[in-house]
């Protein structure tokens, strides 16, 4: 591959965390990573950054993927292999106001070649980021609720924008009514099929809540549930990270709830699994929340699902196998029917009927397929196969 060639077989996805030089960990370095064997088996695991890609892999279509973030107090970009077909980067970011004008990447792209897949999540890159890959093509998902979480001069640049509900494909169409907005968000979809699995095991929590300790995640909303039900169910709350957990924990014990905290940092998505496995049912009490992985994640652990009636996308996976939705008034009442008809849900296998990574990755591609095709139909050819040197 000569400088500054594409890579035809190459993804590239940039989330817009921000990590901090303290917090990164022993094992990366400014060299360039060593080329690996990509003959391996693909294992599609992860979180939502790794799951697309890896499923795009192993179906097939492309070779490698690197994950990109942003760095705080880097002066120069660093990097780490995980696996055969995936790496990790960080690179020194400069102004911190989004969209992320990060001149590394940019750089490093016009260095080293732009990838036949650019994926964009949440608050972007600007435009000189992905004009530097021009001929990619790019995706943009903006995770959490609002649709476009973009200015319009960065979504315009994009070739498909994924959604997590019609109302927010309708809002992508208003300012851009001729670009791609399938229903398909990157945290529910694309499920590994055995990062989450049923466990053997007692069952001590009858609710289960693993969801960031934030104010958007309406943890009161389960407090005020367990307290209507006067301490006759027991829940347990995997916070991960965010600002609220210890204040959480202090409200818990002050209204002497039957509510067990596993407090930041975040846990191994293999202890996620077997704290699920604790549990009989795993809710999502959010309302303006994206469509959030822990929905399909609970189910392929063999949980049905509690989600908020309101919450503004996502209730798409709610099915009467999968689990219930609910007004937060009626949570006791919804809590107590699923308590007593456990044995009507099938939440693993209609998940991994309809969103696990092989089903999911087979609607990509075509969409990957047709923005392709619109593109030489526009005479604006993207990377291909004849772009790799031989």
């Amino acid at each position: 591959m000569r400088r500054g060639a594409a890579h035809p077989g190459r993804i590239i996805v940039i989330s817009d965390r921000i990590e901090h030089l303290a917090d990164i960990p022993d094992g990366w370095s400014g060299d360039e990573p060593t080329v690996d064997d990509c003959s391996a088996a693909v294992v599609v695991e992860g979180g939502y950054l790794e799951r697309l890609p890896l499923s795009l892999i192993a179906a097939g279509r492309f070779a490698e993927v690197e994950v990109w973030h942003h760095g705080n107090g880097l002066d120069r970009p660093i990097a780490r292999r995980c696996s055969p077909h995936l790496v990790r980067r960080v690179f020194p970011l400069g102004e911190h106001t989004a969209p992320f004008d990060n001149r590394a990447m940019a750089e490093h792209l016009a260095r080293h070649g732009a990838p036949a897949l650019l994926l964009i999540y949440g608050l972007g890159v600007s435009p000189a980021v992905l004009d530097a890959a021009d001929r990619s093509i790019i995706v943009y998902n903006s995770i959490d609720a609002p649709a476009l979480r973009v200015p319009e001069e960065v979504s315009a640049r994009c070739d498909i924008v994924l959604t997590g509900a019609q109302w927010q494909s309708d809002e992508v169409n208003r300012r851009h009514p001729e670009m791609p907005t399938p229903i398909l968000p990157v945290g529910p979809e694309f499920a590994g099929t055995d990062q989450f699995r049923p466990l053997s095991g007692e069952k001590d929590y009858d609710l289960i809540y693993a969801a960031a300790a934030q104010p958007y995640k309406r943890h009161d909303i389960l407090f005020d549930t367990i307290e209507r039900l006067d301490g006759a169910v027991s829940a347990l709350c995997v916070f991960g990270y965010g600002e609220l957990a210890e204040a959480f924990r202090d409200e818990i014990a002050a209204r002497q709830l039957p509510i067990d905290c596993v407090m930041p940092p975040v846990v191994p998505f293999a202890e996620v699994n077997r704290l699920m496995n604790r549990a009989r049912i795993g809710i999502v009490a959010g309302v303006d929340d994206g469509a959030p992985a822990i929905i399909t994640e609970y189910m392929l652990a063999g949980l049905p699902v509690l989600a908020n009636a309101q919450l503004t996308c996502g209730l798409q996976y709610l099915l009467p196998g999968t689990g219930e939705v609910a007004d937060p008034a009626q949570w006791p009442a919804a809590v107590t029917r699923m308590l007593q008809q456990l044995d009507h849900y099938r939440p693993r296998e209609i998940a991994l009927s309809r969103w696990s990574w092989p089903v999911s990755a087979a609607r990509f591609l075509s969409i990957y397929d047709d923005a392709v095709a619109a593109r030489h139909a526009l005479g604006r050819a993207p990377i291909t196969l004849e772009d790799c040197d031989a």
